[in-house]
């Protein structure tokens, strides 16, 4: 979407028709085509600080319409809102909630106010939407009024929170369902390399044998464990809303049996089972659901970037390096070395892993950053987190689509890396003891001659245990009994 203030200054530049609009400020001048109003326009004169708009999380502009609507049902069913106003906010929400009038949540996602111009936007779109539908002129709002009518029994304290948890739950599979398509792409790596022999390494030295597919089982592993974090505990993190909470939650200007049935309503629309906050006071300034489900993205963050470093490493070279894998060649990696190709995919997803961890700096230190009722620095925290879910999901499909699913596997380097190790000897130790293992290790490194060598000209195995050892199955997995014990 075009930068709002450009957008807002060219239109008065091309002297387009222009409609009146009036709040507490004075007058300005709204781009008759408009459907958000006065208020937007101002947090769009103030706010240009990310070029983000809202509209650029449509989840979040969708829960906004849902938390709307189901306030205006239970306003009707109550009685304070009349049929003919009823219908037209109804459907007003209706539109935006099936993807229309996006581009017209035009705000910053960081402002001033928390989060007042993301609700005043909400408001004013669909009270012109409704207008429209009603036979009236956008703006006239003698008809439907933003604050009046689509805010009944609101205020931003309630609403805004309540649409930023729906719209977290309501994006909240697709974050999922990338992380799954994941976990199962390295699962079938893991299948290809089960009898792919080569050293484990730790502290980037030779360790043990062990096989690719071991080491590609355990990355799936890893990520499946937050996929079943993030699938259980983010839902009952976000399902408690405080709306009819209204200012601070005291639930001042909502009838009593409001709370209950727009909650209601609300669930019922977006297919979640929200409750309402057993404490509203505290619902309405406690941001820890936020910062617990940021520290998850966080966590799975970390988890990427190690195993992008991981395959990075594996594929190093590829004739002075690791060369164990084989990352698919996306692009030419230099300007000047002809030949040369980088794993630029798994840099990328380093480079959205640091982000992601910025972000949850960020909405930790906003969320800290409240005081008393309320914390005005929401809106950062709405950004922050958004942007992670976006960023990780776009990154673990880039992963899996550009990366994962062809690599293939230097099978015979990694078998002879195996035999050339020093670390091989850790195989032998339970047969030859560890007096004669260091001094055949230590012999090894200082004559540059293998380890299995050096056993057959001492005499230590004959050729036929030292087959036995080393048979895959009897190095990458638990050997209680020694052959000669």
């Amino acid at each position: 979407m075009p930068n709002t203030t450009t957008v807002a200054t060219s239109v008065t530049e091309l002297d387009l028709p222009m409609r009146e609009e009036k709040d507490l400020l004075g007058t300005l001048p709204v781009p008759a085509e408009a459907y958000y109003g006065i208020q937007t326009l101002r947090a769009v004169h103030n706010f240009h600080l990310s070029g983000v708009p809202l509209s650029h999380y449509p989840k979040l502009v969708i829960a906004l319409a849902m938390v709307k609507q189901a306030a205006a049902g239970a306003n009707h069913r109550l009685g304070h809102l009349d049929e003919t106003r009823f219908k037209a906010i109804n459907q007003a929400c209706q539109l935006v909630i099936d993807g229309q009038y996006h581009d017209q949540f035009v705000v910053d996602m960081i402002q001033g106010g928390a989060g007042t111009s993301t609700n005043m936007n909400a408001n004013e779109v669909i009270a012109n939407l409704g207008l429209e539908l009603m036979g009236h002129a956008k703006g006239d709002y003698r008809h439907l009024h933003p604050n009046n009518d689509v805010n009944m029994a609101q205020s931003t304290n309630d609403a805004y929170p309540t649409a930023i948890r729906l719209g977290l739950l309501l994006g909240h599979d697709a974050l999922l369902t990338s992380l799954q398509s994941l976990c199962h792409a390295f699962s079938a790596k893991g299948n290809e390399f089960a009898t792919v022999l080569k050293m484990g390494r730790t502290q980037l030295q030779d360790a043990v044998p062990m096989t690719l597919g071991q080491e590609f089982h355990a990355f799936a592993n890893t990520l499946s464990e937050d996929l079943g974090h993030l699938g259980k505990q983010v839902p009952a993190l976000l399902c408690e809303v405080n709306l009819g909470g209204t200012a601070i939650g005291t639930g001042i200007n909502a009838d009593p049996r409001y709370q209950r049935l727009a909650v209601e309503r609300l669930a019922s629309i977006s297919g979640h089972p929200l409750v309402p906050a057993q404490d509203l006071i505290e619902a309405t300034s406690d941001m820890g659901a936020f910062v617990l489900f940021s520290g998850m993205l966080k966590r799975l963050a970390v988890k990427l970037s190690k195993i992008c470093n991981d395959l990075r490493l594996l594929s190093s070279g590829p004739r002075t390096g690791f060369n164990e894998i084989n990352l698919p060649a996306r692009q030419p990696g230099s300007s000047i070395m002809p030949g040369k190709v980088n794993p630029v995919i798994p840099e990328a997803v380093n480079q959205v892993a640091f982000e992601v961890i910025g972000n949850d700096l960020a909405l930790t230190m906003a969320a800290e950053g409240g005081q008393l009722q309320l914390n005005v620095m929401e809106p950062l925290i709405a950004y922050k987190i958004f942007d992670s879910i976006r960023l990780l999901t776009r990154a673990m499909d880039m992963l899996r689509e550009h990366c994962i699913t062809g690599i293939s596997a230097n099978e015979a380097h990694c078998q002879e890396m195996v035999e050339r190790s020093i670390g091989l000897v850790t195989a032998l130790n339970p047969y030859i003891g560890y007096e004669n293992s260091t001094r055949i290790a230590k012999e090894a490194l200082h004559s540059g001659r293998g380890v299995l060598e050096l056993v057959r000209v001492e005499g230590l195995l004959d050729d036929d245990t030292l087959a036995e050892i080393l048979r895959p199955e009897n190095m990458i997995a638990p050997r209680l009994v020694p052959l000669n014990g």
